[in-house]
């Protein structure tokens, strides 16, 4: 129960953190937030490794080298916003994949290190990474300066912009925005209880006989199949119906899950799990893609932002609650049960988005057709008026 705190709350912060990300990336840039987030990453984990109680792993694991990796994160997806349009599904795809990879070689590299040089070197090892991500985070350049970039450039000082600007909630006054929002976290309270509680399912279940490392590999190698198939699919989908696609996966996660404690042999396990993964390549390539289409490019930091902080709350929550469930009862299969309920429900929620989002703008046509309409009417009467008060000052003059 411990232990999975410490994983837990080290998800939950990565994601807690990203509003304050996409505030800091609005206002300093994403190459600033990306180099300092690795240099936080760096200095977490490294002082992980000097550790030797589980306790100051909260801090130091599970908060310093989280919030670390969540500012070099965020800045990640954001910036490809400055280079692509049409393929930005794509594009997405392709960059997530590379999570993936480190998933699929990583736990076969860490059972290595481990055995050969004890836990505490294997995280010094691994701070060589977050090293090439604090080199990389210098390679970010963005194409489009906004306005207080250019204003502060000319003034030659930076001017810390008003309040409204900083937190801007107006992305919640877009009701498609703010469902799929809610909806979202809603949908993960049972979402990562099997990426935590799996491996430890199957030492309960098949003892040691058996590689429970090929599980990760299967999740990482169709998840990174899935976001390169799915970001492709997501490009010639049409405005906000790409979310069917999030539907689509949380219905089949959410299926995965239960069926779980359901595989008394480990090849079921096996194909669970590489179902399980592709569909989670979909959800996670496409959320960039669509909050570009619910919100627009001005607003899509924030929006991913806000997203990611509500995400932390369940990812932080729902994990810890399966292992209490696990101590108390013994086993991971009532865990697993109630874990793909809320994947189904959140998935149903969500449903009701691209139509929610296809009335939003026949209104907004709607208004700016009355506009428009209001505005001609006007300089018709406007026109009509001169026309008359000139007819009237040539019948006068003609008269004398």
């Amino acid at each position: 129960y411990s232990a999975a705190w410490v994983s837990s709350l080290s998800m939950g912060m990565v994601f807690f953190c990203s509003p304050i990300v996409s505030i800091f990336t609005d206002l300093f840039g994403c190459r600033k937030v990306a180099v300092i987030g690795a240099a936080v990453g760096f200095v977490g984990l490294l002082s992980s490794s000097f550790v030797s109680t589980i306790e100051p792993l909260y801090f130091t694991y599970g908060i310093l080298f989280a919030c670390g990796c969540s500012f070099a994160y965020q800045p990640s997806l954001v910036i490809l916003g400055h280079y692509f349009k049409k393929r930005l599904g794509l594009v997405n795809g392709i960059v997530t994949a590379g999570s993936s990879l480190f998933t699929v070689s990583l736990p076969f590299l860490l059972r290595v290190l481990i055995d050969s040089v004890d836990l505490f070197n294997t995280l010094r090892v691994l701070c060589i990474l977050m090293f090439i991500l604090f080199l990389a985070g210098f390679t970010y350049k963005p194409l489009v300066s906004n306005a207080k970039d250019k204003e502060g450039a000319k003034k030659g000082k930076f001017r810390f912009p008003s309040e409204k600007k900083v937190f801007n909630f107006s992305v919640f006054k877009v009701m498609s925005y703010r469902i799929w929002a809610f909806g979202i976290p809603a949908a993960l309270f049972g979402y990562f209880v099997p990426y935590v509680h799996l491996m430890k399912h199957v030492e309960d279940r098949f003892g040691d006989n058996v590689r429970k490392e090929v599980l990760l590999l299967c999740l990482g190698i169709t998840s990174g199949i899935g976001r390169l198939i799915f970001g492709r699919v997501a490009d010639y989908i049409p405005g906000a119906k790409k979310v069917y696609l999030q539907v689509t996966s949380f219905f089949f996660i959410g299926l995965m899950s239960m069926m779980i404690p359901l595989c008394h042999i480990f090849g079921g396990l096996i194909a669970v799990c590489l179902f399980m993964g592709l569909f989670d390549g979909c959800f996670i390539c496409i959320m960039a893609p669509i909050a570009f289409e619910l919100v627009g490019a001005q607003d899509i930091s924030q929006a991913i932002g806000f997203l990611l902080g509500l995400m932390s709350i369940p990812m932080t929550v729902g994990p810890p609650i399966a292992g209490l469930l696990h101590d108390r009862l013994g086993t991971y299969d009532v865990a697993f049960y109630l874990a793909g309920v809320p994947p189904l429900i959140g998935g149903a929620v969500l449903c009701i988005i691209p139509w929610v989002h296809e009335r939003q703008k026949l209104k907004e046509r709607a208004k700016t057709v009355d506009g428009e309409t209001t505005e001609k009417m006007l300089e018709n009467e406007s026109t009509l008026v001169s026309d008359a008060a000139e007819k009237t000052v040539k019948e006068m003059e003609s008269g004398f």
